[in-house]
């Protein structure tokens, strides 16, 4: 990367440290443990830390709780900023961090290219602008699907518009790979709005409630909206789910079985204890499930939170440079000469962390400049 222009060399160094590092293999094989024989339900258990371990199709999770103070007039924190390692605010210094941001939180244009980012906003807003000129602004419980393909620059900022008290922001980032025939797609985006994605409500014998928000895939007559075309999730056999799960305290509630083959994590974010086929689980782990059986969940005393991801893996071989994920150190090197030749479409905007107003309105603006809204 000699011939890289210093300024984009470090775009991509800081894009690999969204991803935790640079890698090649799928490290997220290397992480699970063995705890349990193979005929119980639970593989393996590890405990959660900023970055979640995942497995095949899925290269990385991250789940970003920050509780942001008021904003100020470039909505960024009305805060001193002192202290901080600006451009690589991880340390979490009072609740919250800038991130990849100087003004406001967030992460500045990056490139992509080879996989797919899953962006769930929980709470607060998320502004998207990318090379190809598309924009958009969602939260509050949305979701952008976002087939990065052939290639594509985006930048992701978190927005502070309430300048008068507290701008939590709490969502989760996946990255999803993509197999080899897909590699090179056009780069595409999927909006999910809240109210399009459905939720079961199931209910114990005691009337306690569990909801599943079903972000991809089915579960019961609940079918999430599609994904982008070219997605692995968008193929009819590969088992594909994303769920959020919300238990009410004593709730029970029956995880249904996948597919043979399929690789199953569940990761219990929120709460205080759990129990999993009769067993205890403690709080803040990932469990790597046996995929082929049906379990029980049984909540504590405090309401839990759980994340759901489940797939057939591709099985193909994983290269990945920071935000370069391919099959070859080949390819990798192709993608980096790419990038520096052609910037993945370059950069129309006049700032590197471009905002979009102050006004809380979520959209999707395409490159066509067709808008989109949420109903």
């Amino acid at each position: 990367m000699t011939d890289m222009p210093r300024r984009d060399a470090l775009k991509v160094i800081a894009a690999a440290t969204v991803a935790g590092c640079a890698v090649e293999g799928p490290k997220q094989e290397k992480t699970m443990t063995l705890v349990t024989p193979a005929e119980n339900a639970v593989r393996g258990m590890f405990p959660l830390g900023f970055q979640w371990p995942t497995r095949d199709p899925f290269l990385f999770c991250v789940h970003h709780d920050d509780a942001y103070p008021a904003g100020n007039e470039r909505f960024g924190p009305a805060a001193s900023l002192a202290g901080r390692d600006l451009g690589q605010d991880f340390a979490g210094l009072d609740g919250w961090r800038m991130y990849h941001g100087e003004v406001v939180p967030g992460f500045p244009s990056h490139p992509h290219r080879g996989f797919e980012t899953v962006t769930v906003v929980r709470r607060g807003l998320l502004d998207h602008s990318d090379s190809l000129g598309a924009a958009a602004r969602y939260g509050r419980g949305d979701v952008q699907w976002l087939t990065a393909g052939a290639g594509i620059q985006h930048a992701e900022m978190f927005p502070l518009l309430d300048r008068g008290g507290p701008n939590p922001v709490e969502l989760f980032q996946i990255w999803v790979n993509l197999p080899r025939a897909d590699k090179m797609a056009a780069p595409h985006f999927s909006m999910l709005w809240n109210d399009d994605i459905p939720r079961v409500v199931a209910k114990d014998e005691a009337g306690r409630p569990t909801e599943i928000a079903v972000i991809a895939g089915r579960l019961d007559d609940a079918k999430a909206p599609s994904p982008p075309p070219k997605s692995w999730a968008s193929r009819p056999d590969t088992d594909f789910a994303i769920w959020t799960i919300k238990m009410a305290p004593g709730a029970r509630w029956t995880l249904p079985a996948a597919l043979t083959g399929t690789n199953r994590t569940l990761y219990f974010f929120r709460g205080a204890g759990l129990k999993l086929g009769g067993r205890d689980i403690p709080a803040s782990r990932g469990l790597e499930l046996r995929p082929d059986v049906a379990v029980t969940l049984e909540n504590g005393a405090d309401e839990a939170e759980l994340l759901l991801l489940q797939a057939r893996p591709i099985a193909e071989p994983v290269v990945q440079h920071g935000p370069f994920v391919m099959n070859t150190r080949e390819e990798i090197r192709q993608t980096v000469l790419d990038y520096q030749r052609t910037r993945f479409g370059g950069w129309p905007w006049p700032s590197h962390d471009p905002v979009h107003g102050p006004e809380g309105v979520r959209f999707a603006r395409r490159a066509d400049g067709t808008v989109e809204r949420p109903a």
